[in-house]
């Protein structure tokens, strides 16, 4: 067996420099950037499908607050029984009281417009408050979502982050609302 040449060496050097460098970089941006994601349940159509694959935003919440609305990706709160994270719209922030009269989601006291909610709750929730630094979640297919309403509040540290962009399947690649 013949030895490598110098040139030949140098070259795997640099293949071997630039592979690690890139996988080092494609680690730190999936673990504080973005990461991608699959919706394994139900909970939230119409708005998000199973088999859906999502990028999940890690930096945007670190720059500006939670909003109403929004769609997140949370670690499973212990109660909830759950080991992997879940996925789940903001219905209330901290000091908001959340209550269900009649299959209408009342946030301060105000009916809650949602157009992508599936279907109205079923079963009435009596009102709440959302303790401070804590979020109140709720899946948009009411009636088939393991929500807050079983398992209370999710903490502003439990977050991971912001649902940003669906890119399959192909034929419903958005930005997820």
């Amino acid at each position: 067996m013949t030895p490598m040449k110098p040139e030949t060496k140098q070259k795997l050097w640099e293949w071997v420099r630039t592979l690690g460098l890139a996988l080092a970089i494609a680690l730190l941006f999936r673990a504080y950037v973005v990461e991608a994601r699959w919706i394994p349940s139900e909970s939230m159509v119409p708005t998000l499908e199973v088999g859906d694959r999502l990028f999940v935003d890690k930096i945007s919440y670190k720059l500006h607050d939670i909003e109403r609305g929004d769609i997140v990706v949370f670690e499973a709160p212990a109660q909830s029984q759950q080991e992997d994270d879940l996925i789940k719209r903001v219905i209330g922030l901290p000091g908001d009281t959340v209550e269900i009269k009649q299959g209408i989601v009342y946030v301060n006291d105000q009916p809650l417009d949602e157009p992508y909610e599936k279907e109205q709750p079923r079963n009435d929730f009596a009102k709440i408050t959302v303790p401070a630094n804590s979020y109140f979640m709720m899946g948009d297919n009411r009636n088939n979502s393991n929500d807050s309403r079983y398992w209370g509040f999710v903490t502003e540290e439990q977050v991971i982050g912001k649902a940003l962009f669906r890119f399959f399947p192909f034929d419903r690649i958005t930005l997820v609302d």
